[in-house]
């Protein structure tokens, strides 16, 4: 899976978040964006969702019906050969379900482009998320290198947006 670069604007959102939290006015810009690169991906990890919508590329091994991995999917824009060119509709066969898993099925090994995310844009996220990211890149500006560990409030706030996979999906 390669998605494309976390957007701008989410880092900028963080950042201005995170200046927030820990009361800073200015300073440390290229550092703050960098921690909050890294928290809004470590989010991410945690939780199994891509926090703001992006686009992705996945590759698919041709016969039954696939996963894809970003999470949550919001669309499923095409379905390629490995060359690049789009399968015939009669080719493949594309859903998503009502938990927001993409489904792919192709008859030759092919690439799926699709987007994912839970918000349109930082702004949209919940409340939960932003916060425990502004919080992530507070404690990592803070400890810069130290051996503390993050706060458990973060994992508490992303908690309830975890999505695990415990083993192969299937579908008929």
């Amino acid at each position: 899976m390669s998605a494309s670069a976390l957007p701008a604007a989410a880092i900028a959102g963080a950042v201005a978040a995170a200046r927030a939290q820990m009361r800073l006015a200015v300073g440390e810009d290229a550092l703050l964006a960098r921690l909050a690169g890294s928290a809004i991906l470590v989010g991410e990890a945690f939780t199994g969702c891509l926090f703001v919508a992006r686009d992705v590329e996945e590759r698919i091994a041709a016969g039954e019906w696939r996963a894809l991995v970003a999470l949550p999917v919001r669309a499923i824009a095409s379905v390629t050969d490995m060359e690049g060119v789009a399968l015939a509709a009669e080719a493949h066969a594309v859903d998503i379900d009502g938990e927001g898993r993409g489904w792919v099925r192709a008859a030759v090994a092919a690439r799926a482009g699709y987007s994912a995310g839970l918000a349109e844009s930082w702004e949209l996220l919940p409340a939960p998320l932003t916060q425990g990211v502004a919080l992530l890149v507070a404690h990592l500006f803070e400890d810069r290198g130290g051996a503390a560990q993050p706060p458990a409030a973060v994992a508490a706030l992303w908690r309830p947006w975890r999505r695990m996979r415990l083993g192969l999906e299937a579908r008929p």
